[in-house]
This record gives C-alpha cells, structure tokens and sequence, in this order.
C-alpha cells in the first residue's frame, strides 16, 4: 500500500466529514468542497496552509508529534484514528522497518498451550485470530458459536470473507451492515500497523474484486479499536444472542489476539449459551462416535 496515497485519501476524508459548525467555524456564502477547507484545518492547526498542503498530499515524513497531534485536534480526530495517523508518520519516516525482521509467520498455527487455554474456558465462546481477521484457534463453545464460519473445511476461516462473501453472515449478524462496518474498520486498523504485509494486500484485494459492498467501505478510510463492547448474533440453533466481548493482545504473539465473549448473568442469552454449550458437546460426541465406527 503506498503510504502517500493513504495518508493523502485519510485525511482527506476526515476533513470531509467536519462541518465548519462542527468546528466552530463562521460559515459564509455557498461551500464547494464537503466539509472544511484545507485553509480552515490548517488554521484550527496552528500551520500554514501551504504546509498543512503538504501534510495532505502524503508527506508526513519528519512531521514532529506536536504537528501530528495538532492535526488530529483539528480533524477531530477519536483515539483509534490518531493512532492510524501515527502509525501513517511512523511508515513515512520509515521507523517501522526494524519491526518487519520479526514479521509474524505466514503459516496459520497457534501453540499448543495457547489451545491448551482456550479448552480451559468452558462457559464462554473464546476465539484467536489474528491482524487478517483469520480464525486460527477456538474452544469448543467458540467453534459452535462460529459453526458458520467454519463451514468450509478447505479453506481457513476468515471473518472479513464471511462477512462479504457468504450470505449466512446477512443472518447470522442481525445488524449486517454495522458488522460489515466494523470487519473493514478493523482490516484498515491492520494495514495501518503493518502495510507490508502480502496477505492483508491479497485479502483486500480478492474482496475489493468480488464485493461492492467491501470495496466502498473500504474507500471510507475508517479506522477502529476492536478492543470491547457488546455484539449481536442470530444462531441458527439457539436464535438470538447478546454477548459482551473483550479482546486482548497476546504478548508472546503480538499479532494474534483473543477475544472471550460473555453473556449478561440471568439473561436469555446465558440460557442460550448453556443449550449451545449442550448441543455443542453432542455434536462433538456424534463425531467421535462416528470415528471410532470407521475405524
């Protein structure tokens, strides 16, 4: 991905959103451009207008933190959208290259003690996955919850793919469209953190060719923190559910993550849990039942 190009198309699309209301600002005669002009940001900023030019046309290369911090009050700019920025400025000045020698593997496998752990989280669906939105590794409540996403043994799961290119997910996800926001919120995150890496580019990729809907999301520039919040599900086995979650970085695998989801105590979707938890545990019974048979 070419760090002018995004640094030039996400600011440009955050000073597009801010009305002068928005930020204070008189408005007089009839506007143009969508949202503020470049001299309004660049006065909000503290900075020349030739020099917030410059910003936006991609060059953040030696942009100080004052500068960058100036530009994200200016635009507004919540938590996860100024870290994108800095991870922007850190790719321009290239001080993210010492990071790409220890680059995650290719290959999708976890360490056996990590699903030593995930088998140990018995009441609760608990899942990794990593920057790509790849399912690696899930309990067994996990593997019940996602049995959709999981349907197809051949290929990795991957939620951004079930998301755009399956139609369960328009039932599995109630609210289809706020899912697929946040799926393509946080495959921009990723490529913020780590634009180098060939198969986010070949995700994005296959699913900007084989889906309007991703591709102009994708051309939003939204950014995201998936870090905890409240979800919505429709299981075609136990209906409705609504689940807490909480996601946590893996420290001895920086870029996978494992996210616990919980269900709100005395509520249906604990009564819920437990019947998926029992048919789950059937499911489980039958297969290997049937093994021994073939055997």
């Amino acid at each position: 991905m070419d760090n002018r190009v995004e640094v030039r198309e996400f600011l440009t699309s955050r000073r597009a959103r801010i009305s002068p209301e928005q930020a204070g600002l008189p408005v007089a005669g009839q506007r143009r451009v969508p949202g503020l002009r470049r001299s309004e940001v660049a006065a909000l900023a503290g900075m020349s207008v030739e020099y917030y030019a410059k910003l936006e046309r991609g060059s953040l290369a030696g942009a100080s933190a004052g500068v960058l911090d100036a530009v994200a009050r200016a635009l507004q700019l919540d938590d996860a959208e100024r870290a994108h920025l800095l991870h922007l400025a850190h790719e321009a000045d290239g001080s993210t290259a010492i990071l790409r020698r220890a680059r995650h593997p290719k290959h999708a496998s976890i360490h056996p003690s990590l699903q030593w752990t995930l088998d140990a989280i018995t009441s609760a669906p608990a899942i990794v996955g990593n920057n790509r939105m790849d399912l690696l590794a899930a309990n067994q409540l996990g593997r019940a919850m996602y049995c959709d996403v999981y349907a197809d043994p051949a290929s990795q799961p991957n939620f951004a793919r079930f998301a755009f290119l399956d139609s369960a997910a328009h039932r599995f996800y109630p609210d289809w469209e706020l899912a697929a926001n946040m799926t393509v919120a946080n495959l921009r995150t990723a490529a913020g953190k780590d634009p180098h890496d060939k198969g986010l580019h070949d995700l994005v990729g296959e699913l900007s060719t084989r889906s309007d809907e991703f591709r102009r999301r994708w051309g939003a520039h939204n950014v995201r923190t998936h870090g905890t919040g409240v979800k919505q599900f429709h299981h075609h086995i136990v209906g409705d559910l609504t689940l807490a979650y909480e996601s946590m970085d893996l420290r001895a695998d920086p870029h996978l993550t494992m996210t616990v989801y919980s269900a709100e105590p005395g509520s249906s979707s604990e009564d819920a849990l437990r019947l998926l938890a029992s048919w789950a545990a059937s499911q489980e019974a039958a297969g290997s039942t049937t093994k021994l048979s073939a055997e």
